[in-house]
């Protein structure tokens, strides 16, 4: 990974460490590494992302997993604050492929914005706000690589949508499965492995990770 995208995860990681560690609240461990005016103005904003940034040994599963296509378009649902849209924007400029990502609120794409440009990484991302189901019938393109990011409820719902457009080959990683493992998440899980041409399995990585592949 180039230097700009180190710098920005690591800023990332800072506060996700320390959240997991005893649950306080922290402060970015960087903040001059990335000059970003939105980290000491938007105290919600860190806190939030504390919760719900996908965390740093699943953003190096998926870079893995999604380096591993040709060319891969990338479509993640729940951009949020844009934790992981880094991992897989790098993973798109590695591979020669292209990031899709899909939030409903503005506020948090634009900071998911600004710190891929940081990242140098903006060129390969498209940003998409709006409800990610309605969003996905509207998509020109054959996901190879999908992550599913967003409240509990939506997933199975995003799955179905996401379905019919799959690529052969593609690869639907369900994040937070086990945060919390509630009747939503086990709706999905019904419905994911009962899919024709997807086998799943679930992995202990993060919060719990379905990892399913088409065909």
């Amino acid at each position: 990974m180039e230097q700009a995208v180190l710098a920005v995860l690591d800023a990332y990681h800072g506060p996700i460490d320390s959240a997991n560690a005893d649950g306080k609240t922290s402060r970015p461990q960087r903040k001059a590494q990335l000059q970003s005016s939105q980290l000491q103005q938007q105290p919600r904003v860190e806190s939030n992302r504390r919760r719900y940034s996908t965390e740093q040994e699943t953003g190096r599963l998926i870079n893995i997993l999604a380096r591993s296509q040709r060319a891969p378009k990338i479509l993640e649902l729940g951009t949020s604050f844009g934790y992981s849209t880094i991992w897989l924007a790098d993973a798109a400029r590695a591979a020669g492929g292209r990031l899709t990502t899909i939030e409903l609120h503005d506020y948090k794409s634009a900071y998911a914005r600004d710190m891929s440009t940081q990242a140098g990484l903006a060129a390969y991302v498209d940003f998409q706000i709006g409800n990610a189901v309605v969003l996905i019938e509207d998509l020109r393109f054959q996901p190879d690589f999908v992550l599913i990011d967003v409240w509990k409820n939506l997933y199975e719902p995003c799955l179905e949508a996401v379905y019919p457009k799959l690529n052969s080959g593609a690869i639907i990683v369900a994040a937070k499965m086990n945060w919390p493992h509630d009747d939503d998440a086990k709706r999905y899980l019904t419905t994911v492995r009962a899919k024709p041409g997807l086998k799943s399995l679930s992995l202990a990585v993060g919060a719990g990770l379905e990892i399913s592949r088409y065909r």
